[in-house]
């Protein structure tokens, strides 16, 4: 899977770089990504795409991150160009942008998937003891303990 991130799309959303100036917002976007990006995203490359030249700057990479400037087109029509199909997934709140896209196979999520705040949700409402090598019961072991061990004298 190969995630495309249209870039300032998401960085004026994000309430941790919303108000930050253009470089700032693309910094921590990218170093974000390149440090968080599998916990966020999933596994595989991410391109994160920009509006515009980067004041004469060129293309970079940081890690598992490619960093594309659309130049003299806008970032909307490099992210439909780059778009080959279903291996990829653009993470994107602008519905223009989404409808081209998925028009040619493409997934499409949200820009706060990329956010900073964002947490894995978990199943169910309890850490489940099976998956820390705790037997069945062992929860009735702790509460045997507790009221061995913890009396109202304290």
């Amino acid at each position: 899977m190969r995630y495309i991130i249209d870039g300032y799309n998401v960085t004026r959303r994000d309430p941790a770089t919303e108000h930050a100036d253009l470089a700032m917002q693309r910094e921590a976007l990218v170093a974000r990504l390149a440090v968080r990006g599998r916990d966020l995203l999933g596994s595989g490359p991410i391109v994160v795409v920009f509006d515009g030249r980067r004041g004469g700057g060129a293309d970079g990479r940081r890690g598992n991150v490619e960093v594309r400037f659309s130049r003299d087109e806008t970032a909307d029509d490099l992210i439909a160009r780059l778009v080959t199909g279903a291996g990829d997934t653009v993470a994107t709140s602008d519905a223009g942008l989404a409808g081209r896209v998925r028009g040619v196979g493409a997934a499409v999520i949200g820009a706060e998937a990329c956010f900073e705040g964002r947490r894995a949700r978990r199943r169910g409402g309890r850490y489940p003891a099976a998956t820390a090598g705790l037997p069945p019961g062992a929860n009735r072991v702790t509460e045997e303990l507790k009221k061995i061990w913890l009396t109202d004298e304290e």
